[in-house]
């Protein structure tokens, strides 16, 4: 018996799923169902025409916007932290970073937004990739207003253009603040720093100089089951080999 007739829940999810396949798959979609959640992945030049459709079909009548981010997916699913390894006290060294990011130039960067329809009790994700060299998606501030301020802290801190903006300029960092700080290549420390200089009598922005780089490692917990389990998984394999 399908585990779906058990669960509503599930059977809504599957339900919109479905709709969002037969209606979009013509304009080159693609659905993903996972973790009690439906993602809708669309073409950058197909957003508008997929926003539209999602806000005014009944199948769909997402009214609201709830949030729009950026992604950065370089280096996606990799770790640079040594939690297995680390210290049981204190902090450790973070990983070699000196390797180069790993990513898709076609799909590094994602455009995400997050609709809820009070009509239809029901939520989606839906995001639209960009590649590295054009980061550009069309604003949906004309399908939904409130994307404003979301699209221009996506711009901020990824660099993701949003075409049809009637004011894309940043909305949390400094007016001359250099490059994209939620982007993973950019450095921790930044690339100025500002300080009051008494004799301009004015702030002024310099390189960075007073803080050095480093990256540390939290502390990692040993003491759970998890870590007891398993250690006493490999100490009875160990036996085993010995024997």
């Amino acid at each position: 018996m399908n585990d779906n007739a058990h669960n509503p829940m599930q059977t809504r999810l599957a339900e919109l799923a479905e709709n969002l396949i037969e209606r979009f798959a013509d304009l080159g979609c693609e659905v993903d169902q996972a973790h009690a959640e439906v993602t809708l992945v669309a073409p950058p030049g197909k957003l508008l025409e997929v926003a539209t459709a999602l806000r005014d079909e009944d199948d769909f009548l997402f009214e609201e916007l709830i949030d729009v981010c950026g992604v950065d997916y370089s280096a996606y699913g990799m770790t640079e932290w040594q939690t297995r390894s680390a210290p049981n006290s204190g902090f450790g060294r973070g990983v070699d970073r000196s390797k180069e990011l790993e990513f898709d130039e076609e799909k590094r960067f994602a455009a995400v937004y997050h609709l809820l329809s009070v009509s239809n009790n029901q939520r989606l994700r839906v995001r639209a990739y960009v590649n590295t060299e054009r980061p550009i998606v069309p604003s949906v501030i004309g399908i939904w207003r409130v994307a404003d301020w979301f699209e221009r802290e996506a711009f901020d801190l990824y660099g993701i253009l949003f075409d049809g903006h009637p004011d894309l300029r940043r909305i949390l960092t400094d007016y001359g603040f250099i490059g994209h700080p939620f982007r993973k290549d950019f450095p921790l420390i930044g690339h100025v720093e500002m300080r009051y200089d008494p004799e301009q009598a004015r702030v002024i922005y310099e390189p960075v100089s007073s803080v050095e780089p480093r990256t540390l490692v939290p502390r990692v917990a040993r003491d759970d089951n998890r870590y007891a389990r398993e250690e006493s998984q490999q100490q009875a394999a160990e036996d085993a080999s010995d024997a």
